[in-house]
């Protein structure tokens, strides 16, 4: 049997800093599990720039930035153990008792592990075709995002022919520039929405630069091919007509949902608004033991913020180390916090008395619709904690600024997050 102070699930950004954060804080072993070939996460294959903002203070390409991560963890003495996958755990959840014991598997073999903590830092990925219930035949080319990125800067493809990329989030203007890179000629991006989710200057370069449209209020109703795509039917809201734009390749783009099979199998209590752990401002999740760190518990965010949750994970988790067994194991204090509509989730959910800020004292907030000039208000038992300006945007996230956390009251109920 293995047996570490902190197992880390996932070797992306979040995992990885973790894990150098948990060694700098004095943590003896740190044992990172990733179920690729290569630890690093999304930006191994992602060839733009703009990575390591927040977290590392400069700008990188993504293969670098993973690179920089990689050697880092190594240097920190940190044990990173790749195509290795945690695919299950034994017994029924034993961290109130003790130490956790999952099961590995690698190319190697099965083996035991045994943990103090563990941290699940696996991520999200982007929903397929199937999952989104989009009809037809079922043709070779049709992509995610991932999968695109995969083929053309990991293996080199070329891709060529027309493409469609459904979404029109950042991540649905990477993968424009990702098939032009790879030879491809983009017809369009297409999205239900109103107006696209990104930022104006993507949209203006893709109109000017690569002309490229955005078609907005715009449904795939439909995937046309028999061995490989030839077309999609294509419904306009504004119109109410059909239309068929012949293409040879149909990217999904966005549309995230957290992998959190390894949560789920654990027994931990799930968010039904983000699908992902339920966390508190800690990012411990329900279980004790069991944290959960980057888009695991906030899908999607760009790479940089979830390092930091990583980071902010390992602090609490070297924390939990170093109390004795008897004060880990008395009750915590907890306070839900709840969203109204539009609002779809908050993270983290549960704020934690005494307890910490969440990471970058904020919290992070979606919506399912658009409202350019809101409020975000915080309440307590009709108690109004906070209010701030926000401008809401389906895909993309808004942050909550967290100090009015010291003057909530924990017997006075749960925390409601309102937009007005």
């Amino acid at each position: 049997m293995v047996t570490t102070d902190v197992l880390v699930v996932g070797g992306g950004p979040a995992g990885l800093a973790a894990a150098i954060e948990l060694r700098r804080l004095g943590v003896p072993d740190v044992l990172v599990v990733d179920r690729e070939p290569e630890a690093g996460g999304v930006p191994r294959h992602c060839a733009h720039t703009g990575y390591g903002v927040r977290d590392l203070r400069r700008v990188m390409g993504g293969p670098a930035y993973a690179r920089h991560y990689r050697q880092a963890a190594s240097a920190a003495g940190a044990v990173v153990r790749t195509q290795t996958t945690l695919t299950d755990w034994v017994g029924p959840w034993s961290g109130d008792s003790g130490p956790v014991q999952a099961t590995l598997t690698s190319p190697t073999g099965i083996e035991a592990v045994q943990a103090s903590a563990v941290l699940l830092a696996t991520g999200c990925r982007e929903r397929p075709r199937a999952a989104r219930l989009v009809p037809g035949s079922r043709p070779a080319g049709v992509l995610t995002t991932g999968e695109l990125q995969q083929r053309v800067y990991l293996h080199g493809e070329r891709l060529t022919g027309r493409a469609i990329v459904v979404g029109a989030e950042h991540v649905s203007f990477s993968a424009m520039l990702t098939l032009a890179h790879a030879g491809a000629d983009v017809v369009a991006l297409v999205t239900e929405q109103r107006r696209h989710q990104s930022l104006a200057a993507f949209q203006l370069g893709a109109r000017l630069i690569w002309r490229v449209p955005v078609w907005t209020e715009t449904t795939v109703i439909e995937i046309l091919g028999r061995e490989r795509v030839s077309a999609v039917r294509l419904h306009d809201e504004q119109t109410e007509t059909d239309r068929t734009v012949p293409c040879d390749m149909v990217v999904f783009s966005a549309d995230w949902i957290p992998d959190s099979e390894q949560a789920r199998l654990a027994g931990a209590r799930m968010d039904p608004g983000s699908r992902g752990p339920i966390v508190d401002t800690a990012l411990l999740t329900s279980l004790p033991r069991l944290f959960a760190a980057g888009n695991l518990v906030h899908a999607a965010e760009t790479a940089d913020i979830a390092a930091l949750s990583g980071r902010h994970a390992a602090r609490q988790m070297a924390r939990f180390l170093a109390t004795p067994a008897d004060a880990a194991s008395e009750p915590r204090t907890t306070v839900p916090v709840t969203v109204g509509p539009p609002l779809q989730w908050i993270s983290p959910s549960v704020i934690r008395v005494p307890g910490p800020l969440p990471p970058r004292g904020r919290f992070v907030l979606r919506s399912k619709a658009s409202r350019p000039a809101s409020h975000l208000e915080v309440r307590q038992d009709g108690t109004l904690l906070h209010r701030e300006r926000a401008r809401l945007v389906p895909g993309r996230s808004v942050q909550l600024a967290a100090a009015w956390i010291t003057r909530i009251n924990p017997a006075s109920g749960p925390i409601h997050v309102d937009a007005r």
